[in-house]
This record gives C-alpha cells, structure tokens and sequence, in this order.
C-alpha cells in the first residue's frame, strides 16, 4: 500500500482530535470500533494480532497504534515477512556476528534491536519459517535473543504487532504455525472487515485519495462526480483500501485537465485493469411539454445531448473515439460537448451544428 490513510484527513482539522486518528479515515461503526481498541490498548505493551483480507490497511492499524502509544517518539519498523529470503531470516530479525557465514564481514544489528523501546511491525507472520519462529517465540517470552554466531545474550524492550491475510488457526492445525506462537501473538486480536462491508467510508476514503493525488502532483483540487461516487459505492473492492487508491490514481490520470472525475475514468481501459466495465444508467430522454409557462430550449436540449453522450461512453466503456463513432460525430465535438458538460458557463454545442465547432470558448 502507498502508505495509505497516512496523511491527515478532514477529520484532523477538529483540534479535539487525537493526531493518531488521522491514520483511520471514516466514519463507519466499524471505524468508531477500531478507534476505541486502539485507544485502550495503545498505552500496553501488549502484543497485537491484526487480521483481514489484503489491502484492508494492517499497516496503517499497526501505525495508529504505535502512534497513540508512548514509544511513539522512536520510529516504528516494519518488516514484511514475505519479502525475507528464508536463508537470512534469522539475520535480519535478530542480527549477527562478525564471520558468523560466508559474507558476514562485519557484525550487524537485527530488526529487534533497531525497534528497542518503539514498535516492531511483523507484516504477513504467517510466512515466517519455522526455524524462525521458535526464535521468535523466546522473544516474546522473554525479550531477549542472541545474535547468529555470538553467544551474547541481548535484552530488548520491544512491543510487537503482527499481521496475517491468512487464518493463522487454520496454518496451526495445518502445522504451518507454530501453536504456542499463535497464543503469543494472539493476545489482543484486531479483524479488519472489507471496504464491501463499510461502503459508507467510500467518500471519506475517495476525497481524501483523490487530494493526496492532486497534491502530490502539484495540480488544483479535483472531486468526483455523483454518478462516478455511485459507481464505486457499488463495487465490489475484493483489494479493499489498497485497490480503491490504486483506482483513484487512474481515474485521475485518465482525466487529463477536467477538474471532475466521472465514472467512466474509472473503468477498465485495458486487460488487466482493476475495475469491471461500468454500465451506468444514463439520464432517460426528457419527454416534454411546452406549457403556457414556456421551457428553456436550450436546458432540455442540453440535457438530452448529455444522455446521449453518457449512454455511447457507457457503451463503448470509456472510449471516446468509440463514443463519437456511435453518435456518427466527430471526437473532437465529442470532446468538446464533454467539456461544455462539465463547465456550464461555457457555449452550449447542438448535436446538429456546423461540425467545424470542435472547440468551444
């Protein structure tokens, strides 16, 4: 995850706040939850198992936690056990001695070590090596370890919080985990539910997202049109946080210099995009009546060519070349017309007007 919820969000602009919870952007019950857990636990050194499907944001959880604490003053490391080759696990979690193996040419601290007296972070513990997780069990027991090749007792003071998209209950009976590591680490367990399961959190997430995305490339405020935030709210998320971000940064790149995003930015645009192909129901053909009260031609005609112009981009999944052809236009009226969409102030163009109109003021 790009460090995802990691930034202040609007809820940080309240000064009752407490900074730790700009790390948890939403208002869901599931969020008021998790603010409350991490609350009363944070002063603990009590040990923290995080559970949830990939993308949820374990990290970011690991993170507030560390933050709301009192070791919040030293970093907090994080180690993704994944990303260890097997071989030099033990290495880089508990150090070694000068010559301890091939390669070893001088003597090097280990992750405990760096995290004493702050936070170590252990991302995906269920790929640990067994090897390692005996070693690992005598840390929590007792806080201390030795380094590969020396004999040197070491003592740490180290809260440890792990994290697993796997069921760690599951590997134990598999004889996958170690069971009395899986007691350790399971003091305080945390399950973070899917983004499918706290959709309200969808509009916080997706503006704070969104201004990240502007500011970080320098570029105006965007926002996202109702029918797009319609769109996303129906999706399914199965890469929950993580692929809600990843989203974002298409559709804003997709959006070139328009200031809204809409929902065909976010649909697919190539083979292994993240999003299925929208099938956003577009406006119904006005039917009107010219009453005694008269109409405002130019409105109603101005709403049925936006239906239009929705339906052949829904159609034809975001590509306006495609959408111009079903409407027998040129790409470049289509564009235009789009652009009209989105500034009301600028010209109306009518569908049957001189082609030559590619542009508008």
């Amino acid at each position: 995850m790009i460090t995802a919820l990691e930034q202040s969000s609007t809820q940080t602009h309240d000064k009752t706040v407490a900074p730790w919870r700009r790390f948890l952007i939403g208002e869901s019950p599931a969020i008021y939850q998790l603010s409350e857990i991490i609350e009363l636990i944070a002063p603990k050194r009590i040990t923290v198992l995080v559970s949830g499907e990939t993308g949820t944001g374990k990290e970011v959880v690991a993170r507030a936690i560390h933050a709301a604490s009192t070791r919040s003053a030293l970093p907090m490391v994080a180690v993704n056990c994944t990303a260890l080759p097997a071989s030099l696990v033990e290495s880089e979690l508990f150090g070694h001695a000068k010559g301890a193996f091939t390669g070893a040419h001088m003597s090097r601290i280990g992750r405990f070590e760096q995290a004493h007296r702050s936070t170590i972070f252990l991302d995906e513990i269920g790929d640990l090596p067994s090897e390692a997780q005996g070693k690992l069990l005598r840390v929590l027991q007792e806080q201390t370890f030795e380094r590969i090749g020396s004999s040197e007792t070491v003592r740490v003071d180290v809260r440890v919080i792990a994290a697993s998209n796997i069921d760690l209950e599951n590997a134990v009976r598999d004889r996958r985990f170690r069971e009395d590591l899986f007691y350790r680490l399971n003091v305080v367990p945390i399950h973070l539910i899917p983004l499918r399961e706290r959709r309200e959190d969808i509009p916080l997430l997706l503006d704070y997202f969104l201004q990240k995305t502007c500011a970080f490339e320098g570029l105006p405020p965007k926002q996202v049109s109702d029918e797009a935030l319609d769109f996303l709210m129906a999706q399914e998320w199965p890469g929950n946080v993580r692929q809600l971000e990843h989203a974002v940064q298409m559709a804003f790149a997709l959006s070139g210099d328009r200031l809204t995003l809409t929902a065909q930015d976010f649909t697919v645009r190539g083979r292994h995009a993240s999003l299925a192909s929208v099938n956003v129901p577009a406006p119904h053909r006005p039917l009107v009546t010219v009453g005694r009260d008269g109409i405002d031609f130019d409105q109603v005609v101005s709403d049925f060519e936006r239906s239009l112009v929705n339906q052949a981009l829904a159609v034809s999944g975001g590509n306006k070349a495609r959408a111009a052809d079903l409407l027998r236009i040129k790409r470049t009226t289509l564009l235009a017309k789009m652009k009209v969409f989105e500034d009301p102030k600028s010209q109306v163009i009518s569908i049957r007007e001189n082609e030559r109109a590619a542009f508008c003021a």
